[in-house]
Order: C-alpha cells, then structure tokens, then sequence
C-alpha cells in the first residue's frame, strides 16, 4: 500500500514560504508600495500588477474608445446681404438690358386756343447688366470619398455656397465692375455727403449732423424707402450719436416685427463696408431696391469630375455661379464720406 506523506510529516524546508509573499502582495493592494520586506522573495512587482485603465492605450485604452461626433464645429462666416434689400432678376442669357428713361419733358401752362408746341426731351435708353463667372475647385481623394463618416459631397455644396456668398457680397459693395460686379461704393455715379468733422461720423460738437444732412439730401420718395448700410463696427459708433435736442438718432424697434432704426429709418449690417476712417466712405443710405440690381444667370452648378485626377487618385470638384449686379438709379442712394 502506498503511504501518504501528510503536512505535517513533510521536511519544513521543502515547503514554500507563502507568508513572505502574500504580505507583500497585501501591502502592494493597501499602499501600492513595490518595496518589499525581503528582497530575495519573487514578490509581485507593480508592473506584473498593473491595472487596466483608459488613460493609457497598452493597459486597455484601445479597448474604450472616444465617440465621434458627426458634426462640424465651424466659425460664423458673415457676408454682405444687399441681396435681401435689392431688385433681383434673372436671366437665360449672358447678359441682361433694362430700358431706362434718360431724360423727360416738362409740362408747360397754356390758353384754351392756344397753339401747342411739342414739349422736348423725354428719352429713353438700354442698360445692360453683364454676367460676370466666379469659381471654386477642390480635388478629394477618392479614398477620401470613400472612407469619410461625412457625406463630402453634401458638405462641399454648403461650402461652395458658403463662400460664393462671401465673394459677391463683397463686390456689391466694393466690385469694381471689371471682370465683376460693381459695388456700391465704387460707382462714380453715386453722390456722397461729407461729415462734419475730421475722422469721425460726427460733427465737431459731437451730434449727428453729418447723418441728418444724407438723410435729407436723398428725394423724399427714396428716404422714405431708404436703408442705411454699415458694418457693426459703425453701428456702434451711431448708436451714440444724438441729435440736436439730445434724442439719441439709433432708436430700438418697439414691437416684435418692428426694426430698429436710426433716423425712422431701418438698417441692415453688412459686414464688407468699411469702418470709420478719414477719407472712407463707411455708410450708404438710400432705397437699395431702386438704385441697384442684381442679375442671376446660374445660381450654383457643381461639376463632379473623376477623369482629370484619375492617375492622382482624386476626384475633382468645379463649382461655379454666375451673376451680375451694378448701380442702376444712382440719385436713389447717396455715401457719407469721413472727413479728411
């Protein structure tokens, strides 16, 4: 028969000391402390007993992984808005003509037998707005379109009227009308009232004199249908403005619907006028409708074009609009311009 050897009959040394091993292994869990009450022990070091945590990709970070938000975070993007004030047409053609009264006649008193002469002077003429073609062309990486988590060609078709938006806007104001549209501010045609004092919308006393005499040196049918046009930085620089008994000229709107308005009259902020400087021309008043027009050929047309980049692995988009605009009645709107 086979006799066991029990515990307590076993030579002490051959049995392993667990006592040593398990204090240090209990003094690691209490303290995290990787000394060690005899060296010579193999007592778990803190590097066989690291946790498991997300702060560090090798101890399992991998395995909890951030969200992605489907969302991009994108800065405001401000551009001219004249499009919401002026007359907008459109046009099948590269260009588009308007009949214009040129001058006219007058009317003359006369007796009951008297003979009648004709009355001289009405004359009419063609204006002609021209198209003028801006563009935006961005190459993908067909991996690119393939791997996105966005839709990129959705995302690019905001983009590309995004930013078509920001280029005419400016040249509403600014076009100089050569391979563009003319502005506001360039044409040669629009006359301008000059303010009162060197460097600043406001006379020498501080009032808004300089305002009140563009406002009444428009027709009276063009004030009553007039906007001022300025950027917010002007519009601060208005609202403090008072007039002569001391009535501030910026005045809140009073009910929902109701705009705010300087001298009775709205406003609107249009971001590529210019901010108060000598010899600028920071505001614009006048009925928009009548004095300036605005011409659509093609609103936006995006090309999808996987051929050119092929050998690059890109696809290729072409976005382009078409459009003109110009001042058509410049007696409808007038400038302030600083004092130098």
């Amino acid at each position: 028969a086979i006799r066991r050897a029990s515990r307590a009959s076993a030579d002490p040394a051959a049995r392993p000391d667990y006592g040593t091993e398990a204090k240090a292994y209990f003094d690691y869990l209490r303290h995290g402390t990787r000394d060690e009450p005899n060296p010579s022990n193999a007592a778990l070091s803190r590097e066989e007993m690291k946790a498991l945590t997300v702060g560090a990709d090798p101890t399992a970070g991998y395995l909890a992984p951030v969200e992605f938000a489907r969302e991009i975070i994108k800065g405001e993007v401000e551009y001219s808005p004249l499009r919401s004030i002026a007359r907008v047409r459109q046009t099948s053609r590269r260009a588009l003509q308007m009949p214009k009264r040129r001058g006219t006649f007058g009317a003359v008193w006369t007796a009951e037998q008297a003979t009648r002469s004709e009355t001289e002077g009405l004359t009419y003429g063609l204006e002609e707005f021209p198209t003028h073609e801006m563009y935006a062309l961005v190459d993908v990486s067909e991996q690119m379109m393939e791997d996105s988590e966005f839709n990129l060609e959705q995302e690019l078709q905001q983009e590309f009227s995004e930013q078509f938006a920001v280029t005419e806007g400016t040249a509403f104001v600014a076009g100089n009308g050569v391979g563009k549209t003319e502005g506001i501010l360039q044409s040669g045609d629009v006359a301008e009232t000059v303010s009162g004092s060197a460097g600043s919308i406001a006379d020498a006393s501080g009032q808004a004199n300089g305002l009140i005499d563009l406002y009444h040196d428009l027709k009276t049918g063009y004030a009553l249908q007039g906007w001022w046009l300025l950027n917010r930085a002007t519009l601060g620089e208005v609202r403090k403005l008072k007039d002569g008994q001391n009535n501030y000229v910026w005045q809140p709107g009073l009910a929902n619907g109701v705009p705010n308005t300087i001298l009775g009259q709205p406003y609107l902020e249009v971001p590529d006028m210019p901010d108060v400087a000598a010899g600028v021309t920071p505001i614009a008043f006048g009925d928009v409708r009548r004095a300036y027009t605005i011409v659509d050929r093609v609103m936006l047309s995006i090309l999808r074009d996987p051929f050119t980049q092929a050998t690059s692995g890109n696809v290729r988009f072409i976005a382009r609009r078409r459009v003109g605009g110009q001042v058509v009645l410049a007696e409808a709107i007038r400038k302030l311009k600083v004092s130098a």
